[in-house]
């Protein structure tokens, strides 16, 4: 059977792994199925079938365009308390390299970061908790669009997910190639970084590239300022703190026009920070450097920073929390409970801010391809999605304990 890879323990992942391959032919289904941001409309009509199936008391649809809300109440709601567990649904705009039957059947698009797992997780958690119902308050499961890029977690709280869900902690999990299955890892602060993004205009003067001196050059101001940025973090960063700056992608000129020197140029790139002084310090600097460099060289710039997501922070006491339900169920031997923070981002940060809570990292293994998130050989490990489930389970279990009898 395939959940003897992972070693576990407990009430909800033995009742869950009953199940198992019925989870593996969902996430499978999901898989083959992938859709962008806000537009996960099959992904919302299948996840909201499966809930109905699993006999959740509420579904909510169409809360941050195509997210939906999913309420299951425990044997008693005594305490008033409410926790929620949020899933992220959206793909990637990329095309799969894979072979296997579930591979993805949409040109272009792919689930390469594994939302398909972490909505199957999550089922798998409503389906336990709406059998056995054994704690003392209202689960709240949060399946969430648009985590990659487009802020889907922010849009549903615009549009009032905690003023209709009134949650007292908030938790999500994702999962990490780098670590072994039946691991867990977190830590009680800073998981994933700010992301940012930079988009630099240059205006010059343009030419022919044999009369130089006549023009003002954007490719020469564009190599200076990508130079220029980089001695930011390596001399405005103090050493014990951290920040990335890098200049993604440059646009200038036509390559079929070997002779001619462009009067413009645009340059776009990220900044990851996790400290909000040293992301206000960065983007100063960013605008000096270019500014500075420009106006040395006769040209003129305009820089767009933008904020995209705030910093993945933990808060203390829901990561101590967390940590212990994961060791209730792999052991405290399986989990990293100081997990080195990522530079990516997650837009799950928006949650953070607004409700206290954690996000956990589950080892999943790089796999036969060898491959890391966003690769086009990546796939889920279906072996842990017991495990996934069970945490979710023992999150709400825990949390909201029936009172002794």
């Amino acid at each position: 059977m395939q959940v003897a890879r992972i070693r576990a323990g407990g009430r909800a992942f033995a009742h869950i792994s009953t199940f198992h391959p019925e989870l593996t032919s969902f996430r499978r289904d999901l898989h083959a199925h992938p859709e962008l941001g806000f537009e996960e409309k099959f992904t919302s009509a299948r996840v909201a079938e499966a809930l109905r199936q699993c006999g959740v008391d509420e579904v909510h649809e169409h809360i941050g365009k195509t997210g939906m809300v999913a309420l299951i109440h425990g044997q008693t709601r005594s305490s008033g308390s409410m926790i929620g567990l949020r899933a992220d649904m959206d793909a990637l705009p990329m095309q799969e390299s894979n072979e296997f039957t579930w591979k993805s059947a949409r040109q272009g698009l792919m689930h390469g970061c594994g939302h398909d797992g972490h909505i199957t997780m999550l089922v798998g958690a409503a389906r336990y908790l709406a059998a056995t119902r054994q704690f003392d308050g209202t689960a709240v499961l949060i399946f969430q669009p648009a985590e990659e890029g487009l802020g889907g977690a922010r849009v549903m709280i615009e549009d009032g997910l905690f003023d209709r869900f009134p949650v007292q902690s908030i938790f999500a999990m994702h999962n990490w190639p780098q670590m072994k299955p039946g691991t867990v890892g977190l830590n009680g602060g800073a998981m994933m970084a700010a992301a940012d993004r930079i988009t630099i205009d240059i205006t010059g003067r343009g030419g022919h590239g044999a009369h130089p001196y006549q023009t003002v050059d954007v490719v020469l101001v564009a190599g200076h300022i990508i130079t220029a940025l980089q001695g930011i973090v390596s001399r405005n960063v103090r050493a014990l703190d951290s920040a990335v700056v890098s200049l993604c992608a440059v646009q200038a000129g036509d390559l079929g026009a070997f002779s001619v020197l462009p009067g413009t140029a645009t340059l776009v790139g990220t900044v990851r920070s996790f400290d909000p002084a040293v992301q206000e310090m960065v983007e100063r600097r960013i605008q000096e450097v270019c500014s500075g460099v420009a106006m040395g060289m006769g040209a003129s710039v305009n820089v767009r920073y933008e904020r995209i997501y705030p910093a993945t922070i933990n808060t203390e006491s829901e990561a101590r929390f967390a940590g212990d339900v994961a060791a209730s169920i792999v052991g405290a031997e399986n989990v990293v409970r100081d997990l080195e923070p990522s530079m990516g981002a997650e837009d799950f940060s928006f949650m953070l801010q607004s409700r206290p809570g954690a996000y956990l990292r589950i080892g999943q293994g790089m796999g036969a391809n060898n491959s890391p998130l966003h690769n086009n050989r990546y796939d889920f490990n279906d072996d842990i999605l017991p495990l996934g489930a069970a945490l979710h389970a023992g999150l709400i279990e825990q949390g909201m304990p029936l009172a002794a009898a």
